[in-house]
């Protein structure tokens, strides 16, 4: 995932659901950003595990990455 790629949200969670989904997005060859939607940086505001933290993927994946995370684990 190159650096200029249009990212966008598809689930914001807390932090260790966050990562979950990454790696389960991951695992199906989809890139994964994580962070806070419009600066990309996770902000910890409130402690671990508090802060909501956006799960972002290049537009031109953003819909098979949506139907991946409805599906059960």
């Amino acid at each position: 995932m190159s650096v200029e790629e249009d990212l966008v949200t598809v689930y914001t969670a807390a932090q260790m659901e966050a990562h979950i989904s990454k790696r389960r997005l991951e695992s199906e060859g989809i890139p994964v950003a994580l962070g806070s939607e419009g600066t990309g940086i996770v902000e910890w505001l409130s402690g671990p595990g508090l802060a909501r933290v956006a799960v972002m993927v290049p537009r031109r994946m953003a819909e098979e990455a949506r139907r991946i995370l409805e599906e059960p684990a």
